[in-house]
């Protein structure tokens, strides 16, 4: 009977078992994840709380020790003591320091006394140089004869100091030509150091006019320059009119460099006039130039020295 029954119960166990259906179990399954959920959202919250609570302990505890620090400074300060006492230390030290102020002053008074006797029995102090070394050790030694001694300097003279300026009689003596009857004549020009000769292939010529014939006709190419004047011993270019100077002015050919809109140097060497400071001037194209300046000369420009008539034309030939 017994074992009917365990059968039976056995095979009503499993009508059970299979008689439930998946969708029971899924939700059973979800009301376990929900349960879950809920006591893992819960132990969250717990913590947070915690968390919070921490923070506003340390909030209070801060501002608790600020207030108590605000409080033993305020008693701090109330006391009248260390107040007291830092006043008296610094009356004291104020007193100390005049007391050594006026006995650095006193001492100083002392030390300071001989001297002023010394200068009381010279009178005023001399202005003149020093007394030199044995003086010195002989007014240490006796000093009723510091009066003697300072006269002694006063009649010393100061030594002259050296020069170490230009006197000019090295460049004299270079620009110097010296005659046959041993005179020297001083050149008032010397060329500068851009001056150059003429290229082979600008031919400079100076037609010399009186009226309208050509008295003359100078080759300027061979030189670099050439010194008008009437001083035959030293000039390259005689001019004997009485209006013109010794050393009237100077053609002189240089270098210069000029830069184009390319940004490109080019040099060539041209002719300049300068006037030497003449007496009765030079003049270029009828217009007098200004004295030790260059200007510079062109093709066909006509030059007059002096009030001489004489015309001077510069040319270059024509190009083929």
């Amino acid at each position: 009977m017994d074992s009917l029954e365990d059968s039976r119960s056995q095979k009503d166990y499993s009508s059970r078992r299979r008689s439930r259906s998946p969708t029971t179990d899924s939700e059973e399954e979800e009301r376990r994840r929900r349960r879950r959920r809920r006591e893992r959202d819960s132990d969250r919250e717990s913590t947070r709380s915690d968390r919070r609570d921490d923070r506003r302990d340390d909030r209070s505890r801060t501002t608790r020790d600020k207030y108590e620090d605000k409080e033993r400074h305020r008693r701090r300060s109330r006391s009248p003591e260390p107040h007291s006492r830092r006043r008296d230390e610094d009356r004291d030290s104020k007193y100390r320091r005049r007391e050594r102020s006026r006995d650095r002053k006193r001492k100083r008074e002392d030390d300071d006394q001989p001297s002023r006797d010394a200068e009381n029995a010279l009178g005023r102090r001399q202005a003149g140089p020093l007394p030199s070394q044995a003086s010195s050790f002989q007014q240490n030694q006796d000093p009723s004869s510091t009066a003697l001694v300072s006269a002694a300097d006063e009649a010393v003279q100061e030594k002259q100091k050296p020069n170490l300026g230009q006197t000019g009689i090295l460049a004299a003596a270079s620009n110097a030509v010296t005659q046959a009857d041993g005179t020297s004549i001083v050149l008032k020009y010397h060329e500068p150091p851009e001056a150059r000769k003429p290229p082979a292939k600008d031919d400079w010529k100076l037609f010399v006019f009186k009226g309208a014939d050509i008295v003359e006709t100078i080759e300027l190419s061979t030189r670099s320059c050439w010194l008008i004047g009437r001083e035959l011993s030293v000039v390259d270019l005689a001019a004997e009119h009485p209006s013109i100077s010794k050393q009237h002015a100077v053609i002189q050919f240089r270098y210069i460099e000029k830069t184009n809109e390319f940004g490109d140097k080019l040099g060539r060497v041209r002719p300049y006039l300068i006037d030497l400071e003449s007496a009765n001037g030079t003049s270029l194209n009828k217009e007098e130039i200004a004295p030790s300046r260059y200007v510079e000369l062109r093709d066909k420009d006509m030059v007059q020295f002096g009030h001489s008539t004489r015309e001077y034309v510069l040319m270059l030939p024509p190009k083929v």
